[in-house]
């Protein structure tokens, strides 16, 4: 396809997407890993976290369920459960005490009302089908070289940039949240608990913002294509 020839595709934005994403996976899972071995001073598993941040915080209780795979950790705000994976719910370590609080720091937001949640919501139901229309414009206007429907094609790509975009500030605000929940609740015991917690929150942050960038490069590397056909 065109993007995979072109040189100006391969340098400005393939390759450093690729290095860009390479480094934050590699810096996540040795940051995961490395507090995926130290206790927390509480020495509660994922599950049991959570469990003390709903009767510890203001947080209002709702259910937990078990996510499989790896680093599958999620808030499901459509069915309103939290979903953590075996490696976060099973372990009693300070990345797993940090992953557990990170979602419930995504509950916190839907159960205040979160402005940052509902400006990402508000783009929910064009992305449902910006992806499918984006690609195949895209494709057809560098195929057939019809600009106008490649910025049709651009504008529905830049509708899932921009969602990738706020996605950003969400996750850095549901990291804040966990922290605060977690002193809330009394959970963050030693400089240990506190560092290692930042350093996990702030390593699955960066894949958030790595993949903010690999989107805007992309974004960029379509409208230079665009201007070029005119």
């Amino acid at each position: 396809m065109f993007w995979y020839i072109d040189p100006v595709y391969l340098w400005y934005v393939f390759i450093p997407a690729l290095l860009i994403s390479m480094g934050v996976q590699i810096y996540l899972k040795s940051t995961v890993s490395k507090w995926s071995q130290v206790r927390n001073s509480k020495g509660l598993y994922g599950v049991d976290v959570v469990k003390q941040l709903f009767s510890k915080t203001s947080l209002q209780p709702i259910p937990v369920e078990k996510a499989p795979g790896e680093m599958s950790d999620h808030f499901d705000p459509h069915h309103n459960v939290v979903r953590l994976s075996d490696t976060t719910a099973g372990k009693n370590s300070v990345a797993a005490m940090a992953i557990a609080a990170h979602e419930l720091g995504h509950v916190q937001q839907y159960q205040t009302g979160s402005g940052l949640i509902g400006l990402r919501n508000f783009l929910l139901p064009a992305l449902q089908f910006s992806p499918t229309i984006s690609y195949i414009a895209i494709f057809f206007g560098l195929w057939f070289n019809m600009t106008n429907l490649l910025w049709v094609g651009i504008f529905f790509f830049g509708l899932m940039v921009l969602f990738s975009i706020l996605t950003l500030p969400v996750e850095i605000d549901a990291s804040k949240r966990a922290l605060r929940l977690l002193d809330e609740a009394g959970l963050l015991v030693s400089d240990q608990d506190r560092r290692g917690a930042k350093a996990v929150l702030t390593a699955a942050g960066l894949t958030y913002l790595a993949a903010a960038v690999t989107s805007i490069l992309q974004l960029l590397y379509y409208i230079s294509v665009a201007n070029r056909q005119n």
